[in-house]
């Protein structure tokens, strides 16, 4: 795989952040970085090139709808640990097409632990669809949650990874945007860092200030089967032993062994934190376009900048179950109410 600007680069090197060409040794820790001289060799295609400072990266010569060699799907992995949101344009394929491609990944899960109105015959598409919102919310609306989330954190079992396809867009705004979790913690103050390490914090729909009516459709559909969590607020990455600063408002409701006020002003300097735009890349929707993102190192933002306007955005939704999150001191997240969220093997 070849990394622009550099089209000539061999397919196992990359350039490092000294501007080093560096090989990839990749081990299950992530540890892959060996400094080497490049052979000269044959390229695949699959191009890859960085698109902010922290996170992001376009992938093109590649037609999602053909079948991948295990090397280039392997590739595409490591890619997405590396760079935590990949983004592919010009793929304009069906629901189907999208469930196989996501397969690369793990298993695909069903759409949403509430959510009943996926494509007929397509269960684990999950319609990011402004006229379901408004039909749901009585208002304008363009996405369940307009916070800053990682998706489905108050399963014990978050997402491993999420993908999401654009199908009608407008023709301005409605971009999203991700930032590295990863890249969050690393930023912290060494002091700060040892303060976080040992914290545990709940996780259920909505945070602590849900955005839906309690006696609304979705919400009663919350209180009827909660699901909560208490994850490590630092997680370590099952692949590359990054630690990830695992919180944002959408699911993050307590610090788990604080008081209330100490807890929310704990959370507010972390989501402070992890919403430090330093650490975020912001992304423009095509019909076409599809982005792929590291759910256990990512939080993302939904548009808000559509609300007032009189146009439709419809995305299409998988997701590939995870693994249950893991504390640097190998404490594993515990549900307090719902079951894993799993697709069939």
């Amino acid at each position: 795989m070849v990394e622009t600007p550099f089209p000539r680069m061999p397919t196992e090197y990359i350039v490092g952040v000294d501007g080093r060409m560096e090989a990839e040794n990749h081990t299950a820790r992530g540890d892959f970085h060996m400094t080497i001289a490049p052979e000269l060799s044959t390229a695949t295609d699959l191009q890859v090139r960085p698109v902010a400072g922290h996170i992001g990266a376009d992938v093109t010569g590649i037609d999602i709808r053909e079948p991948l060699s295990d090397h280039d799907a392997e590739k595409i992995r490591r890619k997405l640990h590396k760079y935590k949101v990949l983004f592919f344009h010009d793929q304009h394929i069906d629901h189907a097409q999208q469930i196989e491609f996501s397969r690369i990944f793990g298993t695909v899960t069903p759409s949403h632990p509430y959510d009943d109105e996926a494509p007929e015959g397509f269960p684990e598409i999950l319609a990011v669809d402004s006229a379901k919102y408004e039909r749901r919310f009585g208002r304008k609306k363009y996405s369940y949650d307009s916070q800053w989330h990682t998706d489905v954190t108050a399963a014990v079992n978050p997402p491993a990874v999420t993908l999401l396809r654009a199908h009608e867009v407008p023709e301005r705004g409605g971009d999203t945007s991700w930032t590295n979790l990863v890249a969050a913690y690393e930023g912290l103050p060494e002091p700060l860092q040892q303060f976080v390490l040992g914290l545990r914090a709940e996780h259920r729909f909505g945070g602590r200030r849900p955005l839906w009516g309690a006696d609304s459709e979705y919400g009663r559909k919350v209180q009827e089967n909660p699901f909560v969590t208490e994850h490590p607020v630092v997680r370590v990455h099952p692949v590359t032993g990054e630690k990830a600063l695992f919180v944002q408002p959408g699911f993050t409701a307590r610090i788990v062994g604080l008081s209330p006020s100490q807890s929310d002003r704990v959370l507010d300097l972390l989501f402070e934190e992890v919403t430090n735009p330093a650490y975020t890349v912001r992304f423009r929707w095509r019909p076409g376009t599809l982005a792929v993102w590291d759910n256990r190192a990512t939080a993302h933002l939904a548009p808000t900048d559509l609300d007032h306007l009189d146009v439709t955005r419809v995305l299409y939704r998988t997701t590939i179950e995870g693994e249950v999150p893991v504390g640097p001191d190998g404490r594993e997240s515990v549900s307090l109410s719902g079951a894993a969220f799993r697709g069939e093997k």
